[in-house]
């Protein structure tokens, strides 16, 4: 029938009948027994569990280009706790890295020599060229700082002053790690200044890694070292003994090996190995401090600040008022006022007036990095106040200019008197750089430009030869006046040599009999310690007769 969901039966097929065994159920009493007309329902199916539906990529389409998908962080390390900006890198230290390393620790090893020589230039020139090997090349501003620390390096050789010598290895490590390892506010400079010496830690895993991933290095390298060791002896040794000069080469490039001097070799190669590989880790895994990044606002009011820095502009403002009438007076002035010489009025105020000029750029720093500057009534008092502050300390750094000046006219320069001078004319500087950044109160370069001008400023410093220009002063001041402190100028270097020969004969050797005598001490083991000044002084030594005279004892009184 039509509708009624049931199929007949095809022509021809045999419908199945019951077998004999099969039971009928019968009907229980209650139960409907239902119509044979009416068809059976399918039985229900048992529940299966759903299908977990999984998320698959599209098909690259012909038409576009291929779907972009997060990749991979780049860093899987973290970084240390208190520095997670800085992360080390995924893979370890390359073989141009490792070579950069070993050849600074070599050079470090057998060209450093505890006294000041031309062999700290040398060990440096290797260790910055290694790890330019591995950086590639580099910057215009990176390369102006390494050329500084080399700068400080080669004064090592030219001049013959201890002090000189330190304070130039200093600050040559200074400039080394700065140009690899950046800044730009006063956080990055810090970390720039530190840099290489935390990289020289944290590479300690990256050059393990690096090892690692080679294997194992085997026999054959020592093997090859101790042949060349072997054959080195042997030649070495009948070509020495077929001629002196050559003998001679020899021992000199070969040190006395003693205990000390191992200890002074290792000590130097793994402090120049490492310095290179901490630099190198600079350039793997630079540090990411958000230097670009927006400072958080200041949140100093116009009458926090305003009262204080108001009360040091009208204190200076006074200060400088009467020395303008020092200015005019002169002698006279200072006599009927102070009761004192000018020179003793000079030497008096000097120091107090430098330690106002450090201190008050520490006070306009403070106040422009936290001061509020969110209306332009803000910005013009702020700009008011601190440039009042630093042009009326620009005038008071001039004055302790002046009192220097009398002051050395009265008592002849020394190296300190020099420094401190070239200390203050420095501090000037920064002051004029601090009143230019203050007209646009952005100034994000004055941090770098302060240190940068520092640093030139010392390196002029050490090329003018200090303890020359001081002696060659007080040498023309005894030749004007018959004033000199020979005790004092017996205290300098071998860089006072060339200018202390021009004395007569008995200042002349009071001058020079402790000079001549630590040079005659002082003997050059090998090449490497070989000095400028130093060479230069033996022969000014030679064309002078230096006797033992009674000479004046140490000066006591007040200078």
């Amino acid at each position: 029938m039509k509708g009624s969901g049931a199929t007949p039966p095809a022509k021809g097929a045999k419908v199945a009948e019951p077998t004999k065994d099969a039971k009928v159920a019968e009907p229980t009493r209650g139960t409907k027994v239902a119509d044979p007309a009416t068809p059976v329902a399918a039985p229900t199916p048992p529940l299966q569990p759903a299908e977990v539906v999984t998320a698959t990529l599209p098909p690259a389409s012909p038409w576009q280009a291929p779907p972009r998908y997060p990749a991979a962080a780049a860093m899987q390390t973290p970084g240390l706790p208190f520095m997670p900006w800085w992360r080390p890198p995924t893979t370890g230290a390359p073989t141009k890295a490792l070579v950069a390393g070993l050849a600074a620790g070599l050079a470090g090893a057998f060209l450093a020599v505890p006294n000041n020589g031309i062999g700290w230039f040398l060990a440096g020139l290797v260790g910055i060229g290694g790890v330019l090997f591995y950086a590639g090349k580099p910057t215009v501003e990176r390369a102006l700082w390494l050329a500084a620390a080399l700068a400080f390096l080669a004064m090592g050789f030219l001049r013959a002053a201890e002090w000189i010598f330190v304070l130039s290895v200093l600050a040559s490590m200074l400039c080394g790690s700065i140009a690899m390892a950046g800044g730009k506010t006063v956080k990055g400079l810090v970390f720039g200044a530190l840099g290489v010496g935390l990289g020289a830690l944290r590479s300690i895993p990256w050059v393990a890694k690096g090892f690692k991933r080679r294997g194992p290095v085997g026999i054959r390298p020592f093997i090859s070292v101790g042949v060349a060791l072997v054959l080195f002896l042997v030649f070495g040794s009948l070509l020495a003994g077929a001629d002196k000069g050559f003998n001679d080469f020899l021992e000199g490039l070969i040190p006395d090996l003693d205990i000390d001097v191992y200890v002074q070799m290792a000590f130097y190669g793994v402090v120049a190995a490492f310095g290179a590989l901490g630099a190198c880790y600079l350039v793997a895994a630079p540090a990411e401090i958000g230097e670009d990044a927006e400072l958080k606002p200041g949140s100093l009011r116009l009458k926090d600040y305003g009262l204080p820095v108001g009360v040091l502009v009208v204190l200076f403002a006074g200060f400088v008022g009467t020395q303008l009438a020092v200015l005019f007076g002169g002698e006279a002035y200072v006599m009927k006022t102070a009761g004192v010489t000018f020179a003793e009025y000079a030497r008096s105020g000097f120091w107090q007036l430098l330690w106002v000029t450090v201190l008050t750029l520490g006070v306009i720093a403070g106040v422009a990095r936290f001061a509020a500057k969110k209306t332009r009534q803000e910005q013009l008092w702020l700009k008011g106040l601190l440039g009042a502050l630093a042009v009326l300390t620009l005038v008071i750094v001039a004055s302790a200019l002046s009192r220097m000046w009398f002051y050395q006219q009265a008592y002849g320069w020394t190296v300190l008197r020099l420094l401190v001078a070239s200390c203050e004319v420095w501090l000037a500087v920064v002051y004029l750089m601090v009143i230019a950044g203050g007209i646009s109160l952005r100034a994000k370069w004055l941090p770098k430009a302060v240190v940068a001008t520092g640093a030139a400023f010392f390196l002029a410093v050490v090329v003018m030869n200090p303890e020359r220009v001081v002696a060659d002063y007080n040498v023309s001041r005894y030749e004007a006046t018959q004033k000199i402190d020979t005790y004092y100028l017996s205290q300098l270097s071998e860089d006072a040599v060339p200018a202390l020969v021009r004395l007569p004969e008995h200042e002349r050797s009071c001058a020079l009999r402790y000079i001549k005598n630590r040079t005659t001490a002082i003997v050059e083991k090998d090449w490497r310690e070989w000095n400028l000044a130093r060479h230069q002084a033996e022969k000014s030594l030679e064309s002078v007769a230096v006797t033992e005279v009674t000479c004046e004892d140490a000066y006591s009184g007040e200078r």
